[in-house]
């Protein structure tokens, strides 16, 4: 690699501190300086793992290897979106549940699903658990009207990205200021495990096969044939996305950049793990990602 002329440098360093200047003031503007996920603490004494479980279809083989290691191996769960409606969900008992798309706290499309979670939430958990949700709430949807269960424990977690100095994004996401919101759900959940103190970091369900499905209709507009655990591993007839909030049709080259985006946000919390002498190990076999060590290669299943 070539060396920066001075141009270069000169603009990334004003580059980075325009990005730095913008986090404070939106910081202190949206949201604010607590770090909220760190005070809460984990539910009980932490198990030397957690496992972090995805949506993707690899979780339906997954599943059940870890509801027969349960009592063999000590880990803690951590379930993300729509798991609660698993009728297994009451056998693994995570401690930690994870929600971060906006559908959850605004009203969009899928407000009558999301009514629904609230309910099996509520109805289904006997046991001491964390729910994490977006600290920046807009239409200040409130979380404890729909979910009055007293075992459930919500916690909001900080969203504003950080784009400046990498010297600096280390010691925000140490602090619980930072955030790993880089595009799906998982990474919010490796940010918290982290928070949290866990060494070890298990991932399931996340095949991360973003460009699988991918097509464009006669009418240009890019669609995708999705698939997750629940509806058996099957692909759906594609569908055209949109962007949820606001729902304006995805391009081509916006989807790129976003799963760009997503894929590097692993990198950096690849690296970002390695200063806390943690490890996220990639459970999932066929799993798109390629930051992070996998299990198959150590025989460690």
């Amino acid at each position: 690699m070539l060396p920066m002329t001075l141009f270069e440098k000169t603009d990334r360093f004003l580059r980075n501190l325009y990005e730095t200047a913008f986090y404070f003031s939106a910081m202190a503007v949206k949201e604010n300086f607590r770090n909220y996920v760190g005070r809460a603490g984990t539910v009980g004494a932490p198990a030397p793992t957690i496992a972090i479980l995805g949506n993707g279809p690899a979780l339906a083989d997954e599943l059940p290897r870890l509801l027969e290691e349960k009592r063999e191996r000590e880990r803690d769960f951590m379930a993300v979106n729509f798991f609660a409606q698993d009728k297994r969900f009451t056998q693994l008992r995570p401690a930690y549940y994870v929600l971060s798309d906006p559908m959850f706290f605004r009203q969009t499309a899928q407000r009558e699903r999301v009514a629904a979670l609230y309910r099996t939430l509520n109805e289904r958990v006997s046991w001491p658990m964390n729910l994490y949700v977006q600290y920046y709430n807009p239409e200040r949807f409130d979380y404890r009207a729909a979910l009055p269960n007293p075992n459930i424990r919500i916690i909001p977690f900080h969203t504003q990205m950080y784009r400046g100095f990498r010297s600096l994004e280390f010691r925000l996401y140490r602090r619980g200021l930072g955030s790993a919101n880089f595009g799906t759900v998982v990474q919010v959940g490796e940010y918290i495990a982290l928070l949290l103190g866990y060494k070890r970091i298990e991932l399931y369900g996340v095949d991360h096969t973003l460009l699988e499905g991918l097509c464009v209709d006669d009418a240009n507009r890019l669609c995708r044939a999705d698939r997750h655990y629940y509806d058996g591993g099957e692909a759906a007839a594609p569908q055209p996305m949109f962007r949820k909030v606001p729902p304006r049709p995805y391009t081509m080259s916006v989807y790129l950049a976003e799963v760009a985006e997503l894929f590097r946000g692993h990198e950096v919390l690849r690296d970002y793990a390695r200063t806390l002498g943690a490890r996220i190990v990639n459970c999932t076999r066929g799993s798109m990602i390629d930051a992070y060590e996998r299990s198959e290669a150590k025989g460690e299943r």
